[in-house]
């Protein structure tokens, strides 16, 4: 889910289990890197792991020229249909740089499994902090400063869903009409294949986004895992967003989906005791906007009018998508295809977001019945 090209910090000695031939890498970089690049990959690099990623694995390359790039390749076991499409993710990035320059340049695509065992491309680095689990170390912490960041934060997503999508040469991404049912019946598939005998089986949460599905409220290219530790920023000031990583969900699609599940990941500071346990971004610190707030200002950029009540349908199916993408990976570490220790956890994680997503449900179920209406989110446009 997460690619990283943050500071050297960040990255670590190799995995043994993730480990590939480096010397190999290097001769095929050499003959196949785009023009540019080519000649400034010399040597065999030094290579390091990112620790984040709980999807695709991410590497960072140095050569002893100074050239820093990225390596993206799926991991080892068991993997979801349609996901860790190396040459589609590369196809998205190659095509969207042009126009939103947030995401990083390409620099190669290779699909022969006798290189590495399996495809990977390589991108540019893009240097700069990434906030995490905290913000980095010298981000401004005054909350005027850190509500700026936020707000940028937000305007990419804004900017994003903006793009021309003919232009970029990424329509064809879209499959027409029916995207959110699309995903709802897409991910309930994925949940039910995924699932483990410790976990809840989210049948009532399924049964109820089947039910309660409104139309798409349309077409744009959506990030699909837009979270705070897939953007970059300037090293000058960390306030400043200068790229936006991971685009191996991307696609076309209703934007309040993207923005639903955006929001599953934010964690404010008001939530209860277990959701702060599974923090993994900084959205609780004193300026940034809380859920509703974030709603709110997308919805005054877009000219999207939407109330609270409609807005539960997306709520609810950001975070059981977040659900069977933690179970997704949990799966793998509970058939041991996989030994990062960080995953150990995920399986609590989805049992508490049933729990949440049944909650959620009950109390927009107990107004329904009240006959009480949620405020309209009103746009300025």
């Amino acid at each position: 889910m997460t690619t990283s090209t943050a500071t050297t910090a960040d990255a670590r000695a190799v995995r043994d289990e993730d480990a590939f031939d480096v010397a190999a890498l290097a001769r095929w970089l050499g003959d196949h890197a785009r023009p540019g690049w080519r000649e400034r990959l010399t040597g065999v690099p030094v290579v390091e792991q990112f620790s984040g990623g709980a999807s695709n694995l991410t590497y960072l390359l140095r050569y002893p020229g100074g050239a820093e790039l990225i390596l993206r390749r799926p991991p080892a076991g068991t993997k979801a249909e349609g996901a860790h499409d190396m040459a589609r993710e590369y196809r998205i990035q190659s095509a969207l740089h042009p126009v939103y320059p947030l995401a990083p340049a390409t620099v190669a695509l290779c699909e022969d499994p006798a290189v590495l065992g399996g495809p990977f491309y390589v991108m540019e680095r893009v240097a700069g902090p990434i906030p995490r689990k905290e913000l980095p170390r010298h981000t401004p912490r005054d909350p005027e400063s850190v509500a700026a960041l936020c707000r940028r934060v937000i305007d990419l997503l804004v900017d994003l869903h903006e793009v021309d999508i003919e232009t970029a040469g990424l329509a064809d991404l879209g499959k027409g009409e029916g995207y959110v049912a699309r995903q709802v019946t897409g991910w309930s598939a994925r949940y039910r294949a995924a699932r483990t005998r410790n976990v809840g089986s989210f049948e009532r949460v399924m049964a109820w986004l089947d039910r309660n599905q409104p139309a798409d409220r349309g077409a744009v290219l959506i990030h699909n895992d837009f979270r705070f530790d897939n953007i970059v920023f300037d090293p000058d000031d960390a306030t400043v967003p200068v790229a936006l990583l991971d685009w191996e969900m991307a696609t076309v699609g209703d934007p309040l989906m993207d923005l639903g599940g955006a929001l599953a990941y934010w964690v404010q500071a008001d939530d209860g005791p277990l959701f702060r346990r599974f923090r993994r971004q900084p959205t609780h610190v004193p300026g940034m906007m809380t859920r509703a707030e974030v709603v709110d200002y997308y919805c005054r950029r877009t000219g999207i009018e939407l109330t609270e009540d409609q807005w539960v349908f997306y709520e609810v199916f950001g975070l059981f998508r977040l659900a069977g993408i933690c179970q997704q990976i949990y799966h793998r570490y509970y058939h041991g295809q996989t030994t990062n220790p960080a995953f150990r956890w995920f399986g609590i994680a989805v049992i508490a977001l049933e729990w949440r997503c049944r909650r959620i449900i009950r109390r927009a179920e107990k107004r329904r019945r009240a006959g009480l209406g949620g405020r309209t989110v009103r746009s300025t446009r």
